[in-house]
């Protein structure tokens, strides 16, 4: 494609060689009316591809903070420009779109998604490991995709395809390629769990099921799955520091403070690095003392723990909506009954680890409940003690550093235009997140 300026310089060059020559003055006006025939719809052409927005919300939260009166300019797939509308640089082709009442934002980033699963209460996860075809698992989680996206996700960190092997790792090229729509992912394959530790569960002892994850346990066994892992595909590492296995089915430290610690140094040398789902106190103080990067749930844990994560700089994903909705799948009334003791620890335990001053990395283990109620997870981190300006910090610039995605999750010239526009303000009320009126990841409008 040519630029204008570019093709009207060719043209007067072009004019000028053939007055330079001994062509005849009728020879030259064809061949120039031909020049024109071919080079003028490329001119054209070249202008009508260059996209380009003026966004015009009421307010915009930039990552960090709220600007009144703000516009955005978008410009490709980046962010030219942002702030009040004297002051920004808007291109002539332009076009305006304007949200008056609304709030944009950073495109929102889902830090703990199963794509390949659905809601509980549909299918047990046992029998979505052992019963579903992976084509259907696919087949659904493309439709999750696209879900997520239009809630206004742009981006998800997807931890662990649950039996699915590296279906995940296929799903997010699919996204890139523009054969589906999607968010952005970061993948982890098939998490690594200790050896008779994780599921399905349930069968004879005789009985070997598939498992929802890569066994391995000791020096080379962990090296090698870990290599194997990212010669796949995986973006992060996602290893379970405990899970339910112990004497009385309760949840248990699984790997050895040194294996995980070989896991997280394996990892770390191709520059990757490792997530741990941890519920236990101690199961979360191995993890953090290996230099795991987040801890996923993190039920039990205790002050001394969340002091512990904060000096080392260990970032904290609650996961509040899962656990509420597995309350009430075994029966729970919400609204109706008393909280029952797991909700109660959870709302303890959070607060515990915000007074600590853990950061906290905003992501609801969507999969276990529905995909594209994301928001589910911000409204309960508000409900739970944290302040929304807080939340929508998390959901955005938060989870971008912490996830090592530094074109994204701020409004900045310069960055990726992934960006979300809804009714209202949520820093007034969370839940006007859920009132998506647009939603464009790389300059491109996906709703």
């Amino acid at each position: 494609m040519v630029e204008p300026k570019t093709c009207v310089l060719g043209i007067f060059l072009f004019w000028n060689s053939l007055t330079c020559t001994n062509t005849t003055k009728l020879m030259r006006q064809k061949i120039f009316i031909c020049f024109l025939v071919l080079i003028l719809p490329t001119i054209h052409l070249s202008a009508q591809n260059r996209s380009a927005y003026l966004l015009v919300p009421a307010r915009v939260f930039d990552g960090q903070s709220f600007h009144e009166s703000w516009v955005v300019v978008v410009e490709g797939d980046r962010i030219s420009a942002a702030g009040p509308l004297n002051q920004v640089k808007v291109p002539a082709y332009a076009k305006r779109l304007d949200f008056p009442g609304a709030t944009l934002l950073p495109g929102l980033i889902e830090g703990h998604s199963h794509l390949l699963l659905h809601p509980y209460d549909e299918t047990s996860w046992n029998d979505q490991v052992l019963a579903e075809s992976e084509a259907e698992r696919v087949t659904r989680a493309t439709v999750h995709a696209r879900k997520t996206l239009e809630a206004g996700f742009t981006t998800v960190r997807d931890l662990g395809s649950e039996g699915a092997a590296y279906a995940d790792v296929g799903l997010k090229k699919a996204i890139e390629k523009g054969i589906i729509p999607g968010p952005r992912m970061l993948v982890a394959g098939p998490a690594i769990v200790a050896t008779g530790s994780y599921g399905p569960k349930g069968f004879a002892a005789h009985i070997d099921v598939p498992q929802g994850a890569d066994e391995a346990d000791g020096h080379d066994d962990l090296i090698k799955t870990v290599r194997t892992q990212i010669g796949k595909g995986a973006d992060v590492v996602k290893v379970y520091a405990d899970y339910r296995w112990g004497l009385f089915g309760e949840a248990r430290p699984t790997f050895l403070l040194e294996e995980l610690k070989l896991i997280v140094e394996t990892a770390a040398s191709s520059g990757r690095v490792v997530v741990a789902h941890a519920g236990t106190a101690e199961g979360m103080r191995r993890a953090t003392l290996a230099g795991v990067a987040t801890i996923e749930h993190g039920d039990a844990g205790t002050p001394e723990v969340f002091k512990m994560m904060a000096e080392k700089g260990v970032a904290l994903c609650p996961t509040l909506a899962a656990g509420d909705a597995i309350s009430q799948y075994r029966g729970w009334r919400k609204g109706q009954e008393p909280e029952p003791e797991r909700i109660v620890q959870k709302r303890k335990t959070f607060q515990q680890a915000l007074d600590a001053g853990v950061v906290i990395a905003a992501g609801g283990d969507v999969g276990v409940f529905t995909h594209g109620d994301n928001v589910r997870e911000l409204e309960m981190m508000v409900n739970y003690g944290m302040k929304p300006l807080e939340v929508l910090k998390s959901v955005t610039s938060v989870n971008a550093k912490v996830f090592g995605l530094a074109e994204l999750g701020n409004i900045r010239p310069g960055l990726l235009a992934d960006i979300v526009v809804v009714e209202g303000n949520p820093s007034q009320n969370i839940s006007d997140l859920r009132k998506v009126k647009l939603v464009m990841k790389g300059g491109v409008r996906e709703l």
